[in-house]
């Protein structure tokens, strides 16, 4: 079953929002070594229930928080989502090393992601 893997804060200030989730959640932020800025969230305990994130640098004005949700065939499952009613909002693309990522759009006009791991994708 599908499940929520992931999400997304974007900021306009990267630092600003680092510190502000730190001081009120204590969320432990890493910097990722990867292509593009970004910030690896650890919300709490690998054992405790919920979810890690990242953070990024604002691209667009009204750019939203995404969730992401893990599935096993993204190519499958972004086929389900356009005869579901739904819209590609940014094609598959690769996270090196990580996996096959897309963002779509719901019924409601919701962008979420869908991840499909792959350590292999380039």
């Amino acid at each position: 079953m599908p499940r929520p893997v992931h999400f997304e804060i974007p900021a306009d200030n990267p630092q600003r929002a680092i510190d502000f989730y730190s001081n009120v959640f204590g969320w432990q932020f890493t910097k990722w070594d990867g292509p593009m800025d970004y910030w690896l969230i650890s919300t709490g305990k690998s054992a405790e229930p919920g979810i890690d994130g990242g953070l990024l640098q604002r691209r667009e004005p009204n750019q939203p928080c995404v969730n992401t949700v893990g599935v096993e065939n993204l190519d499958k499952t972004m086929a389900s989502v356009l005869s579901s009613g739904g819209t590609i909002a940014v094609p598959k693309m690769a996270i090196p090393g990580v996996g096959w990522l897309a963002y779509c759009k719901d019924t409601e006009g919701h962008i979420f992601g869908m991840m499909q791991p792959d350590a292999s994708a380039k």
